[in-house]
């Protein structure tokens, strides 16, 4: 999900600067090799405009769940050593190997 924000981000900030940088003002002119209108220069600006956006707003959001899976990984690691050194312990204080409990 991080790449598929930042490519919204970089996608949408290459659309901005080409129209700004390569179109004509007043006249929409051409842009990525394609002649535009005013407005249709417009729409590519807003559409570029939500995609910068959209991809910060996945970015924001794969980033805080890939943090919340690491954390719940991390916790379940912690728990998984303590249950090991407990069975050890067990294992440690019944010479004879039997399993049954009291």
């Amino acid at each position: 999900m991080v790449f598929l924000g930042l490519a919204l981000i970089i996608l949408g900030g290459i659309a901005i600067l080409s129209a700004v940088f390569v179109s004509e003002p007043g006249s929409g002119g051409e842009l990525l090799g394609f002649d535009v209108t005013t407005l249709e220069s417009f729409l590519v600006g807003v559409a570029a405009g939500a995609a910068i956006l959209w991809g910060f707003s996945i970015l924001k959001w794969g980033t805080r769940r890939g943090l919340a899976h690491r954390k719940e990984r991390k916790e379940l690691t912690k728990l998984n050593e303590k249950l090991e050194r407990v069975e050890a312990e067990r294992r440690d204080d019944d010479p004879d190997g039997s399993t049954t409990r009291p």
